[in-house]
This record gives structure tokens, sequence and C-alpha cells, in this order.
């Protein structure tokens, strides 16, 4: 990864050119730099980095609900043949913006839209998730995980979130009911917090076994599971014998294929609205990088120590 010039972008039709004052960082930026993701459709060389906030400095034809000076946020690049946040502008589609959160700093809602458009895919628009329900999150104290729990609680549910021995006082602020995955079996803790019902929704952020074991943990008929890393084999038996249902989240199609952009920015707006009622709110790890670091940013996000999310100052 290198530091080099471009030529700064102008704002064509249906666009806003950002000037980015704070860029996100994600697992999926680590994989797509070593040559680990090739459902992100980039190729190099390419700028990278997925969420971005900053502030509108100009408008393209055709764009209307912006202007200039606006604070905005969004998950608007770094894959495909989009450019990615880790630059000083980018020329974005108006469609995958909102205004930023009043009530969050530039860093905090740059941390935000990945995190935030994949829980309300998986959460609200797969499994419709409501008041009375019990929710289980996977991997709680997550990029994903942390805001899923916020946004199944901002719907009135019960919401309980698995992590390591390490997260449990995180998933505890956050409000959600902390199960250590490693002192406690699917089994045991099915049984201890549902009666052995299972859970209604269960929403996995880690894939692999853990999304095995999310069949395992949803509640006969009427349960759902949701997972943005549902990619490997596995035996839907466990899912199917209790008549259960699964979704799918893939949050960059519409970035790839252009379809439905105007959701993503439907999804950031109502998060604001979260966000400024204080709903909503980022775990951001204390470190500081720029673009100078942006290695350092991006190995201690691979390492899986962060304390939060990792977000890279760009401007301001």
């Amino acid at each position: 990864m290198s530091v080099d010039e471009i030529d700064q972008p102008t704002a064509g039709t249906g666009q806003v050119l950002v000037r980015i004052v704070a860029s996100g960082v994600n697992p999926l930026d680590t994989k797509i730099q070593a040559g680990k993701a090739p459902h992100a459709r980039v190729q190099p060389p390419a700028v990278l980095g997925l969420d971005l906030a900053g502030v509108v400095a100009a408008v393209g034809p055709g764009v209307t609900g912006f202007e200039p000076g606006d604070e905005v946020y969004g998950l608007t690049g770094g894959v495909g043949d989009l450019q990615g946040s880790l630059a000083e502008y980018a020329a974005v589609d108006a469609r995958l913006l909102a205004r930023k959160p009043r009530a969050l700093s530039m860093r905090e809602a740059a941390a935000l839209p990945l995190a935030l458009i994949t829980s309300w895919e998986g959460l609200i628009d797969r499994a419709g998730v409501h008041a009375g329900q019990k929710v289980l999150v996977q991997g709680g104290a997550g990029g994903v995980g942390h805001v899923a729990i916020q946004l199944a609680r901002s719907r009135g549910a019960e919401v309980y979130a698995t992590g390591g021995p390490s997260s449990m006082e995180a998933i505890q602020s956050l409000g959600a009911v902390p199960i250590d995955y490693n002192a406690t079996s699917v089994d045991e803790y099915v049984a201890r917090y549902t009666a052995g019902q299972g859970f209604d929704i269960v929403a996995d952020n880690v894939g692999g076994a853990t999304l095995d074991a999310s069949f395992a943990a949803v509640r006969t008929y009427h349960g759902h599971v949701v997972s943005a890393l549902g990619w490997g084999s596995h035996s839907l038996a466990p899912l199917s014998f209790r008549g259960a249902t699964y979704s799918g989240v893939f949050t960059l199609l519409p970035m790839l294929t252009g379809q439905g952009r105007e959701h993503h920015g439907d999804i950031l707006r109502e998060g604001a609205t979260l966000a400024d009622a204080g709903a909503l709110r980022p775990r951001l790890d204390p470190r500081r990088f720029t673009l100078d670091t942006v290695t350092e940013a991006h190995d201690l996000v691979a390492s899986g120590t962060a304390q939060g999310k990792v977000v890279v100052d760009i401007d301001g």
C-alpha cells in the first residue's frame, strides 16, 4: 500500500463531491488489500476504503437534497470500480449518502455505514425484528455485532450476544446479555435463556462454525437466521428440522450492480435518527491513524485486537 497523488475527481451527474474527513476501516478492506476478496471485484491499483464521513464540496447535475457545506456519511466505494474513501476527495453516488448524525463526530460517523447497513438489512429487512422477540447476536463486540445489538434493542427486542471472555463487559455495556462461547455450549445457552425453545432471530457476523451453531440455536417453526458471512459449505439439516428460515446478506450488491442504492441512503437516514436520539453509537478504538499510517490501521484490524472500530483521519 502506498500514498500517491491522483487527480481530484469532479462530481458527475447524480454524484456528490465529498471532502473526506474520516474513513472507517473494516475487515473487508484488509482482505481486499491481501487479494483475498474476489467478491469485491477490485482491480489494483485502486483506492481502498468503504466507509466515509465528510463535507459536501460540490454537487453534480441532477442532485437534490445536498448542497456544499453539508456534513454527510456513507458506504460509498472501495469495491468494484468505485473509488474508496482513503483519499482527500471522492465523487460518490448521492443515493449512497445521508446527512451525518448531529450527535456523532466525523470519526464516529465514519465507523457506522457498513455495520449499520449490514445489520439493518439482516435484522429489519429480512428478519423483521420487533418487540417481544429474543435475538442472539453472534460476535456481539465486533464491528457489525455491536451495531446489531443496538439496532435490535431499538426495536424493543431482548438481546443476547456471544463473544470471548474479554468482550463480556463490552457486550453488557451495550445492553445485551453476554454469553461466553468458550465456556457455554449452544445447548446450554439455548436451555438457559430460551427454556430450550431457541432464539427468534440469530444474527451471525462470524461465519464458519458459528453459522452452524446459529442453525442449532434458532427457534422451532418461526425462527430466522441471518448471516453476512454465509459463504462456506453448511448442512441445513439443523435448520430444516426446526422448520426455521435463513437469509443471506450481501451489503455490497447495490454498490457493485447500481441497483437498490436508494435503500442504502434510506437506512443511513434512519440510522442518523437513531444516533441523534441516543440509541446508536459506535465503539471506537482510541488509536489514531492518518493516510501515512494506513498500513498500521489495516494491521490492527487484521490482528483482531482492535478495541472497537478503527478510523483513519483524512482531513481536519
